[in-house]
């Protein structure tokens, strides 16, 4: 792993962007899943389930980037 700043940086922006499409991909299956009952089609169900999953990982994945960026912005002396 390298503790290049504008490495840190770079991959912070692209989760960044994989999180914003990941959110909207929720919330498009949110629309959809207006008038669905849960688990009245398994297939749609899990294909829900395993998005909710995905992005919650992604969220998590991303926040661990993001402080690895401001930590490395904030070390004094480098």
């Amino acid at each position: 792993m390298s503790d290049e700043p504008g490495s840190v940086r770079n991959r912070f922006r692209s989760d960044f962007i994989v999180e914003m499409v990941l959110m909207a991909a929720l919330a498009v299956y949110f629309l959809l899943a207006r008038d669905q009952v849960v688990g009245a089609d398994l297939g749609f169900t899990v294909v829900g389930a395993v998005l909710m999953a995905l992005a919650t990982y992604w969220t998590l994945h991303t926040l661990k980037d993001g402080l690895q960026f401001l930590t490395l912005r904030l070390r004094p002396g480098k």
